[in-house]
């Protein structure tokens, strides 16, 4: 645990953690929130710059050198998944743990980044060539990191992504496939197998779980859409999938993609299709950063200095450290919360997880830090 005189002030982290929850900010309307951490941010004097990323939204940026010299990158988006109950989505605390919309993906690791670097500019010890950028976006596109790279070139990356505090060296590739099944409409009388296209779809679905799941352990198959033509009462004569697959560090996408698309092709028609559709808008590499790099040998002595157990564990979803890393960057993940606590009706976080990584945080950014 943190030694106690560590340089931060756990009141006001909490207090911007809990201000930051209860402003809604799902992706594409990140602006109110954004508006708050400006004035919150040069309240306390750090250096901020606004960077637009489109007509309305803008990135946040906190830079201790000359504009585009950044070679150290702190990462964190501002932005949410849209509200399960736009009523109660806001923030509460029970028995030790903060819930609400956004706290551990990634609100809790935003105000930690935030609350480091305050308490470092207010001992005069920020480094020089360090930037946390809080973007937008990273929820649906990625537009905020997209920007942030046109500008900005980096050595090496923390992303506070939900990690449990475990450090993630690697990171999962990413393929998002789409695919759309036509059969032919008629009256829903006269349905058959060989005309059905949701049948179809269904038919390919079950295939796909027949591959990956008793032969890839490790890939993480997620099918999240499913849609028809919605014909009435009728045979439809469309119907769509969006499929995710989350793949092991070390494997190809692009070769995965091809796999697939070949298998989409050859069983769809086997169920009844009449012809298929099928596009890639995302595939995406995983990568793994060698252990002895600067961030991990600084992180390591940090987490042996607070007695903190050191488990290197691999980040097993897609994020903005894809980007990062197609950019030359060395990424790695770490921030409170669990993944699988992200996106739930029941989001939360540890509180003594959020005042933990700013201590983390802070300590990177001290002389003796990465």
């Amino acid at each position: 645990m943190p030694k106690p005189g560590d340089p931060i002030n756990r009141e006001r982290l909490f207090r911007l953690f809990r201000d930051m929850v209860d402003i809604y900010s799902p992706s594409g309307r990140e602006e109110e929130l954004a508006e708050f951490l400006e004035q919150h941010i040069r309240m306390h004097g750090l250096p901020l710059e606004l960077q637009p990323v489109d007509d309305t939204r803008r990135n946040l940026l906190i830079s201790t050198g000359p504009a585009g010299s950044a070679d150290r990158l702190f990462l964190g988006h501002i932005d949410t998944v849209p509200a399960y109950d736009y009523e109660s989505y806001g923030f509460a605390e029970h028995d030790g743990d903060c819930h609400g919309l956004g706290t551990a993906d990634m609100k809790s690791g935003c105000a930690a980044m935030i609350e480091a670097f305050i308490s470092c500019h207010e001992r005069s010890n920020l480094p020089d060539g360090t930037l946390l950028a809080l973007v937008v976006g990273e929820e649906e596109s990625g537009d905020g990191t997209e920007a942030l790279l046109n500008t900005y070139r980096f050595d090496h990356a923390l992303v506070a992504e939900p990690t449990n505090l475990n450090p993630c060296l690697s990171h999962y590739g990413y393929v998002e496939m789409v695919v759309r099944a036509f059969g032919s409409r008629r009256h829903a009388a006269v349905s058959g197998r060989e005309t059905n296209a949701i049948r179809a779809m269904l038919r390919l679905l079950l295939k796909i779980e027949d591959r990956v799941e008793p032969h890839e352990p490790d890939t993480v198959l997620n099918i999240r859409n499913l849609h028809s033509s919605e014909s009435g009462f009728a045979v439809p004569d469309r119907c769509s999938a969006n499929i995710d697959f989350h793949l092991p560090p070390q494997w190809s996408a692009t070769a995965y993609a091809t796999a697939m698309q070949a298998f989409v092709e050859t069983h769809i028609r086997q169920g009844g299709a009449s012809r298929c559709e099928v596009e890639f808008p995302t595939c995406t590499d995983g990568f793994c950063i060698p252990d002895n790099g600067r961030l991990p040998c600084a992180l390591r002595s940090i987490y042996a200095d607070l007695q903190l157990e050191w488990h290197p564990m691999p980040f097993r979803s897609h994020s903005d450290a894809n980007l990062l890393r197609d950019a030359g960057c060395k990424a790695l993940m770490l921030g409170p919360g669990l993944l699988a606590k992200a996106h739930t009706r029941d989001e939360s976080v540890p509180s003594a997880q959020v005042e933990t990584a700013a201590q983390i945080y802070a300590r990177l950014l001290t002389p003796s830090g990465a």
